[in-house]
């Protein structure tokens, strides 16, 4: 039996983050920390501005992760469904200020069809092509459980 996706298999999402994603998040998360919310404080720091939250990119990956599983083959018909089992090696190598657009790009890169696993490694850039986060995220394909009356 062939598994749902491919190693190679590639989606990519692009967003530009405005100040609304920035501030509604931090009103979601309760994470109003000055780097996001104080312009002034910001403007003396080495970044020059607000920044956006990493959480909010890892929210981003997460978007590319629903992405493959809608374009994978056929994720219920063998009566699995794909869950996230979580992001590893997460690192934010740089920032996303207000008004950047970001692109995460996710891509399979190994399955493990005894483990009912797919890894995918994920980058996202902002519109400079500079690498401001990186991860390794798994899905895992759980069995559903039978409907009652079938």
């Amino acid at each position: 039996m062939s598994f749902y996706v491919s190693v190679g298999d590639e989606v990519v999402f692009s967003k530009t983050v405005g100040e609304s994603d920035v501030y509604l998040f931090a009103g979601l998360t309760g994470d109003l920390a000055p780097v996001h919310v104080n312009q002034v404080m910001m403007e003396n720091s080495a970044y020059g501005q607000r920044i956006g939250h990493g959480a909010l990119l890892v929210g981003f990956m997460s978007t590319t992760s629903t992405m493959m599983v809608d374009r994978s083959r056929d994720p219920y018909g063998l009566g699995e469904i794909p869950v996230s089992l979580g992001y590893d090696r997460i690192r934010f190598t740089g920032a996303v200020f207000f008004g950047d657009t970001v692109t995460v790009t996710y891509r399979i890169t190994a399955i493990d069809e005894a483990r009912r696993r797919s890894v995918s490694d994920i980058t996202v850039t902002n519109q400079r092509g500079e690498t401001i986060a990186v991860a390794s995220h798994i899905l895992k394909w759980v069995k559903s459980l039978p409907k009652e009356g079938s």
